[in-house]
């Protein structure tokens, strides 16, 4: 059958016109929901959601861009069924044999025959779908059991993004009348998978590797860039998908050594043509926040909140960074005041809040009252039975908040010294407050006092723990600022002492990692390498310890990326 005969037997579902339709209408819709439009941007989409791959993508991929805002296990589980009834409509419109052996064949056979224009957008739609799909596995599950168990999936989206950007680099390929939406599509996939493995932590790369799975982070970061400069129904994504890697991947699961001058750049455009639009407040207000403006966040996050009432839960996005606004400015009231908030209006992890609740309770001083009459030893004693699980799996922090909460199950209970300035460091606060000298000082205040009162108070079996816990927040104080030497001596005593903790090993492994970040702003790459590689070799089974994982991986990847003779190394991409 020839391209001409099949472009007639296809017209029954749909023509390149029909393509330009539905892209100009997903496009609108997009734009629609930017303007927070929310309720709008779905209904115009949903009616054809079961004729069209591009009005279900869409509405699937709006669904799931409130999901990875908001956390909110009802959306998560609402946007993986959605795209899976798009990922269903997308496959009603691919070709009828595998993506791997059509390609092969039609680039080797240096002809189009094989695949219409529409088709070539089913197999991308399709392709996206499934990333989709595992990047909500991802949001569930930060350990990755679920995305390794659900392989078949991703790789075959993988595969189909290889072989895709292989036709697009053919001198064969003829480009058709909506190529540059296809080609967006492209580097969206090929990005966001070099992107994702090259953070992965070796022993989940080694197995993906085995696979057949690779990925190198500079390649994904210019896939993205390109896909977001360019006009095309996922340039959106592209710089999406850049800002949280910008503000939020390289701070959480990395060294916090993010690009904020490239993410002020993406959002410029976006903020300057959609200057009420939601998501772009948060990303500004965190971009001001990673800056270390932290009042200026604080304007961007109020600000965000009253754009829009209809997506109540985003709300919470922004209550989550304005909790840690004041932490980082130690006012312990309005903090708790957004714990309390999002414990009451948030489903998210009602463990982590009641903790962050009763954390900020510890630091108020004696003449400062409850703001509701609540009691912080009431309030740890009953995070343990708040345990929720999203997909069979419980959250890492939630984990993390329970573990800290037994000591007060007692009926003589231990207090823990710093609760939120330890929780804040889960999160790499240091790295953010690290910015202000004036914020980091007094944060170290706060250490210091939380450590006079330690050594006046009767030792304990946990002594040595919440010593250490201290002597690891005080040096990332001392590093930020310039006072290596000390900075040094606190991450050296965590580990010299590691025989005497009892609960909280997961300290060790960070005190390493930390002091090898240290030696590598020292440009002491061997011996950080050194640190990194026993801190990942030697500890397992700790609390947050697929998240110490990633960071290690980042360390890494910093260390060995450092110029040698004019050279980078990196692993192959996927193109």
């Amino acid at each position: 059958m020839t391209m001409s005969e099949r472009a007639g037997h296809s017209a029954e579902r749909s023509s390149p016109s029909d393509l330009n339709v539905a892209l100009r209408e997903c496009m609108a819709a997009l734009d629609l929901f930017l303007n927070n439009k929310f309720s709008e941007a779905l209904a115009s989409l949903q009616a054809k959601t079961k004729d069209s791959m591009y009005h279900a993508l869409t509405y699937a991929t709006i669904l799931e861009m409130q999901a990875m805002m908001t956390f909110d296990p009802q959306d998560i589980l609402n946007a993986g069924n959605t795209m899976k009834e798009a990922q269903a409509t997308c496959q009603r419109f691919r070709k009828k044999s595998t993506v791997a052996d059509s390609i092969n064949n039609l680039v080797h056979r240096q002809s189009l025959e094989h695949f219409t224009e529409e088709e070539i957008h089913a197999e991308i739609c399709y392709a996206e779908c499934l990333l989709q799909r595992a990047a909500l596995t991802f949001l569930q599950d930060e350990n990755m059991v679920s995305f390794i168990k659900g392989g078949i999936k991703v790789r075959n989206s993988y595969q189909t993004y290889r072989e895709l950007d292989s036709l697009i680099q053919s001198p064969h390929y003829v480009k058709g009348e909506n190529h540059l939406h296809f080609e967006g599509g492209v580097k969206l996939g090929v990005g966001a998978f070099n992107l994702t493995l090259s953070m992965f932590p070796a022993r989940i790369l080694r197995l993906l590797e085995f696979v057949g799975f690779s990925g190198n982070k500079e390649h994904g970061l210019l896939q993205l860039q390109e896909g977001a400069s360019s006009y095309s129904f996922r340039s959106v994504l592209c710089t999406m998908l850049l800002l949280c890697y910008h503000t939020f991947m390289t701070f959480v699961l990395g060294t916090g050594k993010g690009n904020v001058e490239e993410a002020e750049k993406l959002l410029k455009p976006y903020l300057a043509r959609y200057p009420k639009g939601a998501i772009f407040l948060f990303f500004a207000g965190r971009i001001e926040t990673l800056k270390g403006n932290i009042d200026a966040a604080v304007n961007r996050y109020e600000e965000c909140c009253e754009a829009q009432q209809y997506w109540k839960q985003f709300h919470h996005m922004c209550y989550w960074e304005l909790m840690w606004c004041f932490t980082y400015k130690r006012q312990w009231k309005m903090a708790f005041f957004y714990a309390d908030l999002l414990s009451k209006e948030n489903t998210w992890s009602k463990a982590t809040y009641i903790y962050m609740k009763a954390a900020y309770l510890s630091m108020f001083g004696p003449d400062d009252c409850s703001p509701f009459g609540d009691s912080e030893v009431e309030l740890f004693r009953i995070v343990p039975s708040l345990k929720l699980k999203i997909a069979g799996k419980s959250l890492p922090t939630e984990k993390f908040a329970i573990r800290k909460a037994r000591r007060y199950l007692s009926s003589n209970p231990i207090p823990l010294p710093v609760p939120p300035l330890e929780m804040m460091y889960i999160w790499n606060g240091y790295a953010v407050i690290g910015k202000c000298p004036n914020l980091t000082e007094g944060m170290l205040e706060t250490l210091n006092e939380a450590e006079e009162a330690l050594a006046r108070s009767a030792a304990t079996e946990l002594l040595a723990d919440d010593r250490c816990v201290i002597k690891l927040l005080k040096g990332l104080c001392f590093k930020h600022l310039g006072k290596i030497s000390e900075a040094e001596d606190h991450f050296n005593y965590i580990y010299l002492n590691e025989k005497k903790i009892k609960y909280d090993h997961y300290l060790i492994p960070n005190a390493l990692l930390e002091l090898a970040i240290l030696y590598l702003d020292q440009d002491r790459r061997e011996e950080a390498i050194k640190l990194l590689e026993k801190a990942k070799q030697n500890y397992k089974n700790y609390s947050m310890e697929t998240r110490t994982h990633f960071r290690i991986q980042a360390a890494l990847h910093q260390a060995k990326s450092a110029p040698e003779n004019g050279m980078h190394c990196g692993a192959s991409a996927v193109s």
